[in-house]
């Protein structure tokens, strides 16, 4: 009986350690508004039910303590980098509502992100809220919970990490946001040039005209409207590239 035990706790802990510690850091789990003990709470639940799936890819309980601690930290280390893979992904969304904020003139209008716990502009956490909505709505999040089970054919327990396949997936995953954010943005970078190209003439061709105070009315009202038409696609593009990110973490 108490080898059993301590076998059903060991195999317990394997899962809980990679599950929790990517729950404490995936988009949505993570926000303000889910506290520490919801996440604790739902990596628990996860980690018991998850058990009889994933207990043929533990290896045996090893026998002693620092094997053992080795095999924690990586399985802490795991987590860890998936969710900060899957929040770099979701950072396309921070530069496309930065880009989109800077060309309605909203740079300085700022309020607390909840999703992720810092002073951001008022349209990126616009955005952040809505893709998170929809992505909870179409049930998208299975996805980030089937990658966290996957991960047992991609880096089986007690094996080697291997550091230069993360290092090179990171700086993959870094530049593949920092293109699908510019994508996402490229209506407002697009309106910004045509905009201040338009009030540069007008400038030019009625120097009496008082500039400012024609312009920044009509870039909020412009922009406005612009987000308003730009919106639904830009969630929809995001959840395609989303979709596509993911697909590289599921067997």
């Amino acid at each position: 009986m108490t080898e059993l035990l301590n076998l059903n706790l060991y195999q317990f802990l394997m899962v809980f350690l990679r599950m929790g510690s990517a729950l404490m850091l995936l988009p949505g789990f993570t926000a303000s508004y889910v506290s520490t003990q919801i996440r604790l709470s739902i990596a628990l639940a996860l980690a018991i039910i998850l058990m009889p799936v994933v207990t043929r890819f533990l290896p045996p309980a090893p026998d002693r303590f620092d094997i053992l601690l080795q095999y924690i930290l990586r399985e802490i280390t795991i987590g860890i980098f998936l969710a900060v893979i899957i929040q770099t992904i979701f950072s396309s969304l921070s530069l496309a509502g930065n880009i989109a904020g800077q060309a309605i003139g909203f740079s300085n209008a700022q309020n607390f992100n909840p999703a992720t716990q810092n002073q951001s502009i008022i349209i990126e956490s616009f955005l952040g809220v809505t893709a998170l909505t929809v992505i909870f709505m179409a049930n998208l999040h299975h996805i980030m919970l089937n990658a966290i089970i996957d991960t047992y054919h991609l880096f089986p327990v007690g094996q080697a990490l291997p550091w230069g396949d993360f290092a090179n997936q990171m700086s993959q995953t870094v530049n593949g946001a920092f293109i699908a954010g510019f994508k996402l943005g490229a209506p407002f970078i697009a309106f910004n040039i045509v905009f201040y190209t338009g009030m540069g003439l007008v400038s030019r061709l009625m120097p009496q005209l008082n500039i400012f105070f024609l312009s920044l009315p009509l870039q909020i009202y412009l922009g406005a409207g612009l987000l308003f038409i730009t919106m639904p696609i830009m969630i929809l593009w995001f959840m395609r590239y989303f979709d596509d990110s993911m697909q590289l973490y599921l067997h």
